[in-house]
């Protein structure tokens, strides 16, 4: 590994545990990264929801159309044969 390299994810790395400089500006970047990188997940998830909700709608309208013009034509059958 050449020179210092800040690990990402799962907590400080080594130098971070033992600078006793590490300054909390970093630790506040770092915050503020987490909580635009999750109003951002909560916007696609949103975005994804709205997009679910339209086709499950239009699916549900399909679903009773097919069914009322089934109910019709079977109704047509069973009086024709009266």
């Amino acid at each position: 590994m050449a020179g210092y390299e800040r690990q990402d994810g799962n907590g400080l790395g080594w130098a971070d545990q033992w600078d006793t400089h590490f300054n909390e500006d970093a630790k506040g970047t770092q915050r503020v990264q987490k909580s635009s990188k999750i109003a951002k997940v909560k916007a696609v998830a949103n975005n994804g929801m709205e997009k679910t909700k339209v086709a499950a709608t239009v699916s549900a309208q399909k679903v009773k159309s097919g069914t009322t013009t089934s109910i019709r034509w079977i109704k047509e059958k069973v009086q024709r044969k009266k």
